[in-house]
C-alpha cells in the first residue's frame, strides 16, 4: 500500500485542532489550530490545508461522554464531518476521541509546563492523538 496522507481534526466551537498523518508509518504530527468565528469553522483555511496536503481521507474526533453516550458537541462534530464530506468530496471517518484532550494536555505540560498549556498546541496535539488512534486501529 503506498503512503497516503490523512488530515485529522479535533473539532471545537472555538478552536479546531488539525494534524497530518501518514498511512505507511501510522504516525501523525500536530499541524495547526484553526479558530472558529461564532461557531463557524474557517472553511477557507480548511480548503487551503486540503489543497496543500492533498489527503486521501479526513478523520474527525467524535466527542462522547465517558459512558459512551452523546453530548451536545457530538452532534456538532458530526455536522462538521458531514460538511467536510460534502464540501471536499473526500472520505470522512469519525473516531471516538474520549480522553484525547486530557492526553494532549498531559503531553504539552510534560514538554513545557503550565506556560506551554496556556500558549501550547493542545488542540493540534489532540488532533494528532485522534489521528494516530485511527491510523493504528481503523485504517485497515
Amino acid at each position: 500500500m503506498p503512503n497516503q496522507t490523512v488530515l485529522g481534526f479535533d473539532f471545537g466551537l472555538k478552536k479546531i485542532g488539525v494534524a497530518v498523518g501518514q498511512t505507511i508509518t501510522h504516525s501523525a504530527n500536530p499541524l495547526t489550530t484553526l479558530f472558529a468565528k461564532n461557531g463557524e469553522p474557517p472553511w477557507d483555511e480548511i480548503q487551503k490545508l486540503i489543497q496543500q496536503w492533498k489527503p486521501m481521507a479526513l478523520i474527525v474526533g467524535r466527542p462522547l461522554n465517558m459512558d459512551g453516550s452523546t453530548q451536545p458537541l457530538t452532534e456538532l462534530a458530526e455536522h462538521f464531518a458531514n460538511e467536510l464530506k460534502s464540501r471536499y468530496g473526500l472520505p470522512v471517518h469519525e473516531i471516538d476521541e474520549r480522553l484525547s484532550t486530557v492526553e494532549a494536555r498531559a503531553n504539552v505540560f510534560e514538554e513545557g509546563g503550565y506556560r506551554a498549556l496556556k500558549k501550547g498546541p493542545v488542540d493540534s496535539v489532540a488532533a494528532k492523538i485522534i489521528l494516530e488512534d485511527w491510523l493504528m486501529g481503523d485504517s485497515k
